[in-house]
């Protein structure tokens, strides 16, 4: 990381790259609900003590991934559209419900050199849904799809 006198340069949060099954996604410009984790808090009482005692419970709990992506006409509006109908197609005889996961990766960039990795995985869409569409505005058309997943880990980039 760079330093600047006796500290280290903060990494911004503007620069990374999406990609999902192996196929980058240039188009995201957003993600959120990067974490780890959460490990359920069990509550205990102690004999007739008003004060509990807390527990780490078995269960991990991993927040969905949101992302916003710009919609440009590119493949990738493609790769989310089928990825949505593969789960969401009403009209099918199989449903693919959560059936249709894919793995992914976050690269997390600083002045263009990987600095850190969250991998993501067996995720399928939860939602999707678009900007509103208003006469006049200037605003740029997004999608936001929402992602459930089985775990996001962080790596150090060898």
């Amino acid at each position: 990381m760079p330093r600047v006198g006796e500290m280290y340069e903060s990494l911004r949060a503007s620069e990374f790259i999406v990609t999902i099954d192996g196929v980058p996604s240039p188009s995201i410009s957003k993600v959120s609900g990067l974490s780890e984790g959460e490990v359920e808090t069990i509550e205990q009482p102690v004999g007739g003590s008003m004060v509990p005692y807390k527990l780490a419970g078995s269960k991990i709990k991993y927040e969905p991934l949101t992302i916003e992506r710009y919609v440009d006409g590119s493949d990738d509006d493609d790769l989310f559209l089928e990825w949505f109908k593969s789960v969401f197609d009403l009209s099918a005889t199989v449903q693919g419900g959560s059936s249709r996961r894919r793995n992914g990766l976050i690269e997390k960039r600083h002045n263009g050199e990987k600095v850190l990795l969250f991998s993501f995985k067996n995720a399928w869409v939860k939602s999707s849904k678009f900007t509103d569409l208003e006469a006049g505005s200037t605003t740029l058309f997004k999608q936001t799809i929402v992602l459930e997943h089985e775990g996001l880990s962080r790596e150090i980039p060898t």
